[in-house]
């Protein structure tokens, strides 16, 4: 990322074919329109001053034309009238043109900014899932806001302010040498250009203290984001103090930030107005001086002074612009930081569409290390037949979840490869590889939206028919029509207002409108009580009958009846067979099922005995979950 003057100038260049977009003339027409809005009321607020001399030397008998003065409204010369009501007009017609150019020309920043929002958020759902894994979301978010901010604020005060007050500084140095002479040119732009100057200087080193305070407001809004999105965890470690004090910490850095850019950008402005005040003193001295010479006379003198103050409006807005335009630079130059970050994932050029016709799954030689040094996955391999269900069991960190994020390819292989039907995944375009694969995750997170639309996510164009036929499949029909809102009913943040197996039972009636030829199930039923768990295996086993299906388990009972059973431990397949196959070896998978056995017996024993209401200590009733904890 190019940082400074480099960076922010390729910034600009960035921006330009958003401002001139290539085949779009009815864009190109509305700038071309705006700028000759822009000139036109340029040259009317010049004329205003011009009108405004003309009536005070009228007034006060120094007026140079011979026209008969005449009499007309209210008694006052016809002359004099006329000068009167055109600077009226010319101060109506100097706003309405430039409302005219803002009008216009806000039609073309706006698509800008939709333009380049619109792909900056397509650029983040490229950008690897390691990526998203390493950033706040919070911060991410703020990011992007200020960056699109910066684009509107580029448009409008480079192109709205900035361009004008250039125009118009170049046409008043004309006017005031056609009137008063190349002296007063040279005050009047030895004055612009020390307030330039000096406004540059300023605004340089309020920059640092305006980075700090970007840097402490994402920060804190990191810190927000990440305390109210785990809002539970805060509630049952009853840490909203610890919180309330991290979130302090960040805004005690931001309010010495902000202290100290209001104070500096008091002496800005202090500054800038000492400078035009001195500028304008000297030009009204030579003013008066010719005045009392006879060389020029009080209408001129008003002109200068009227030319002055109409300048040091857009001037004096010209310092907030040029502030204004620093920041946006900045807030840009991070946003277009994260446009050119390089997606990890990207599908090979000539990448053609996966197709899918028997769906069989292998896994040759793949190893593979988040982290170079510690890996994870040691030369597995193994293969998925067309319409079978192989099950991955383990123990936890064996590599389990790293197999369906693989397969998903969110990650490259270290060596190895990943083929579906003989196609290398490495060799399909990444749309076609995930259309082809349901996924139902442990950890379900549902989009704040109603319970149609998270089933429905699975495939958008369904019908509301196949929509509730999947939720029976998934057996959540009948609690979504109990709901007093039905399918319409919110969910809430990542659906924390339905409980776990609700959740999970939204996940794969979203999976089974899919309809994917290859099913990918990371312990899909581990939210579940042991009766829903079994309606859900049964729908499952339905709709994985005739679907390739690879099944990551931690409860061995849900994978008993696959055709194949992997064992990994510590990243490689030490174990794979049938159920009853792997429990006469007497290997690894004997033991975590003898382990799960125990436990579930405990379990069963500590149920049974509060059921017959024969435990009458509660130390035993301790003892006999210690043993199913223990077990387990």
């Amino acid at each position: 990322m190019l940082h400074g003057r480099a960076g922010q100038l390729a910034v600009l260049r960035e921006l330009i074919p958003y401002v001139w977009p290539k085949g779009r003339r009815d864009l190109h027409a509305r700038v071309i329109v705006a700028f000759a809005a822009l000139v036109i009321a340029k040259v009317i607020t010049l004329a205003v001053p011009i009108a405004y001399k003309n009536v005070v030397d009228y007034l006060t008998g120094e007026a140079t034309t011979g026209a008969a003065p005449g009499v007309g409204f209210l008694g006052l010369a016809i002359v004099p009238a006329m000068l009167i009501v055109a600077y009226g007009v010319g101060r109506i017609l100097m706003v309405l043109f430039a409302q005219v150019r803002d009008v216009i020309f806000t039609v073309v920043s706006q698509n800008a900014v939709r333009r380049l929002a619109n792909r900056t958020f397509r650029h983040l759902h490229r950008l690897s899932l390691r990526f998203h894994l390493e950033r706040r979301t919070g911060g991410l978010n703020r990011v992007i806001e200020r960056g699109i901010s910066g684009v509107d604020t580029i448009m409008r005060m480079a192109v709205l302010n900035s361009i004008p007050t250039a125009v118009e500084l170049v046409m008043i140095g004309g006017l005031v040498a056609w009137y008063f002479g190349w002296i007063y040119v040279v005050v009047v732009f030895v004055t612009v250009a020390a307030y330039v100057v000096f406004t540059f200087f300023a605004s340089e080193k309020r920059l640092a203290i305006r980075r700090d305070m970007n840097e402490s407001d994402t920060e804190a809004h990191s810190k927000a984001t990440d305390s109210l999105l785990n809002f539970e965890t805060v509630k049952y470690f009853g840490n909203e103090e610890l919180e309330a004090r991290r979130f302090d910490s960040s805004m005690a850095r931001y309010e010495k930030a902000a202290i100290r850019t209001y104070t500096t950008l008091g002496v800005l402005n202090s500054g800038q107005a000492i400078i035009f005040s001195i500028g304008m003193v000297v030009c009204m001295l030579l003013a008066a001086r010719d005045v009392s010479l006879g060389v020029l006379t009080v209408g001129d003198f008003v002109m200068i002074n009227a030319i002055l103050i109409q300048l040091y409006m857009p001037l004096n807005f010209m310092g907030m612009v040029y502030r204004e335009i620093k920041q946006g630079l900045i807030d840009m130059e991070t946003m277009f930081a994260l446009l050119h970050e390089p997606a990890e994932i990207a599908d090979h050029p000539g990448a053609k569409p996966l197709r899918v016709e028997n769906g069989v799954v292998k896994f040759e030689n793949v190893s593979f290390a988040y982290e170079p040094g510690r890996p994870i996955l040691k030369d597995v391999s193994f293969e998925v037949p067309a319409g079978k269900m192989v099950a991955i069991v383990g123990a936890s960190g064996a590599g389990k979840s790293t197999i369906s994020r693989l397969l998903f390819r969110f990650y490259e292989l270290t060596q190895g490869k990943i083929t579906i039907d003989g196609q290398n995944i490495k060799d399909v375009t990444q749309a076609s590889l995930r259309a082809a694969i349901g996924m139902v995750p442990q950890d379900t997170v549902l989009f704040n939206d109603t319970i149609e639309y998270n089933i429905r996510y699975g495939r958008p164009d369904a019908t509301p028919a196949e929509v509730r036929e999947a939720a029976r499949l998934a057996q959540i029909h009948d609690f979504v029509i109990s709901l007093p809102q039905g399918y319409d009913s919110l969910v809430g943040e990542r659906g924390l207002k339905l409980s776990g197996g609700e959740k999970q039972r939204v996940a794969i009636a979203r999976t089974i409108l899919k309809s994917p030829p290859i099913l990918m199930l990371d312990e899909a039923t581990s939210a579940l009580d042991s009766h829903t768990e079994q309606e859900i295996q049964d729908a499952l086993e339905r709709v994985a009958r005739e679907r390739t299906s690879l099944v990551i388990a931690h409860r061995l009972s849900t994978v008993v009846h696959a055709d194949n059973i992997i064992v990994l431990d510590e990243g490689a397949i030490v174990e794979q067979g049938t159920h009853a196959e792997l429990l006469d070896k007497g290997g690894l998978y004997a033991s975590l099922w003898a382990r799960q056995r125990e436990a579930d017996e405990a379990r069963e024993r500590l149920a049974h005995a509060l059921e017959e209401d024969d435990i009458h200590d509660s130390r035993a009733a301790e003892r006999l979950e210690d043993e199913a904890l223990a077990s387990n």
